[in-house]
């Protein structure tokens, strides 16, 4: 699929969605940028600002099967995954699958589900596979979770450990409007809800090209090197007990090629990169504890890290 086709796509989907989300165009090529990368999104934020809607907005639009979980204290790993139960009329054992068994999965408000239920989405959303009593299913293609959380109820939530965390490529929050955006979204709100008449605008054939496509974007061996050494800052980082890992390294690969796919070049800039950083590489990096007590954040390490390192520019031959 060529750049061009696949940046008018992306603007098809990022226009459908923005007749619902409004005014967040931003997170929205996010969106796109984990979905085009084969990987998965984090949205943390205060109740209300639209996480839900988002998902099932996206999920419309590429016309794909959607699944919706609201994530609790009770819910077991097999509510997620499915169980096998003996079927009488076939004298045997049959599975029956669950939720996960979906192309656009919305685990809604994940951290209030047990350590447990939370891990039993590692393997699906690592590998796209799911393993039950010894047999693995292969899951739809493409396979993408959106997980949401909510920063400031604690009480009654699990918090996701790192090895969950470093799962979602990406990492972001929707935001409050702003006051023209608010007005706007009370007028198109007024008589009617407008994800009632959402409509596909994209073909599974599609999607998958094109998800395949941008992995051709092309990025220089600057821009690696680039990459790996912002990963080293950020592991040797004096605020850090532990950095980026290689997984999150090649997240940044795949996303940088997505978000310039979708801004309609065949090629990365330092500048997707740089942009990219704070969602791609933020929650991965764990801080020590006497900075925590500062409120030093992951992205008060990036942003120091972003300044210190030198952008690569292209060399010329003379």
């Amino acid at each position: 699929m060529e750049i061009a086709t696949i940046k008018a796509l992306g603007d098809r989907i990022s226009e459908n969605i923005s007749k619902v989300i409004i005014g967040k165009s931003e997170v929205i090529d996010l969106v796109l940028t984990a979905l085009l990368a084969g990987g998965h999104l984090l949205l943390e934020d205060v109740p209300g600002t639209g996480k839900t809607v988002l998902a099932k907005s996206l999920a419309r639009s590429l016309g794909v099967d959607f699944k919706r979980v609201q994530f609790t204290p009770d819910l077991l790993p097999s509510d997620l995954t499915g169980i096998n139960y003996y079927n009488q009329k076939l004298s045997d054992f049959t599975f029956r699958k669950g939720p996960v068994f979906t192309s656009v999965l919305l685990a809604d408000e994940i951290n209030r589900a047990t350590p447990r239920t939370q891990s039993s989405l590692l393997e699906c959303m690592e590998e796209k596979q799911l393993t039950v009593d010894g047999t693995t299913y292969k899951l739809a293609e493409p396979y993408f979770v959106i997980a949401t959380q909510n920063p400031i109820e604690t009480q009654g939530t699990f918090p996701l450990p790192e090895a969950q965390l470093d799962r979602f490529l990406i990492k972001t929050s929707i935001g409050y409007p702003l006051t023209e955006e608010a007005t706007a979204i009370l007028k198109r709100f007024i008589s009617s809800n407008p994800f009632e008449t959402l409509e596909s605008v994209c073909t599974h054939s599609e999607l998958v090209e094109a998800m395949e496509s941008v992995k051709g974007v092309f990025i220089s061996n600057e821009l690696i090197d680039y990459i790996i050494t912002l990963v080293e800052k950020t592991r040797n980082a004096e605020a850090t007990a532990v950095g980026v890992s290689p997984r999150g390294s090649l997240a940044m690969l795949r996303a940088a090629q997505a978000y310039a796919a979708i801004k309609g070049r065949a090629f990365v800039v330092p500048e997707d990169i740089k942009k990219l950083a704070f969602f791609v590489f933020g929650h991965r990096i764990i801080m020590r504890d006497d900075y925590r007590i500062g409120r030093a954040t992951g992205e008060n390490v990036i942003t120091d890290i972003l300044n210190e390192v030198p952008v690569p520019t292209e060399k010329w031959d003379n």
